[in-house]
């Protein structure tokens, strides 16, 4: 007798393991990064797994396929992500950002001094 794999065998969510989004049972690579992955970043499945080094090419496909039952959600969850990071990003200006716009002289220096190193080929 042959066994069907099912989908909750590579779908789980777990309270408290990635904010209780739908994830790739033994990781913590949610749906969500795999969408990001395939629909934004145009990456293909096998793309993806060799990316993911420790996760199959069935989780992925998995991934997808709970995606395309649980649309709305996790858009919902995509745009809501991009809204915290933009908040954090505004509120919280990085490191060079800051040295930019409050020494402008020592970020001058740090630029001209980048661009008169040369970079060995790699």
């Amino acid at each position: 007798m042959s066994t069907v794999s099912s989908i909750a065998e590579h779908i789980v969510i777990t309270p408290g393991t990635c904010g209780g989004k739908p994830r790739i049972a033994g990781h913590r690579i949610t749906v969500q990064n795999i969408v990001i992955c395939h629909e934004q970043m145009g990456m293909s499945p096998e793309q993806i797994v060799e990316d993911y080094e420790t996760i199959s090419l069935a989780d992925v496909h998995a991934a997808l396929v709970y995606y395309y039952d649980h649309r709305d959600e996790i858009l919902a969850d995509i745009r809501r992500d991009d809204e915290i990071m933009k908040e954090i990003e505004a509120s919280q200006p990085s490191l060079l950002e800051r040295i930019k716009r409050e020494k402008p002289e020592l970020y001058q220096r740090a630029v001209e001094r980048l661009r008169g190193e040369s970079f060995p080929e790699t």
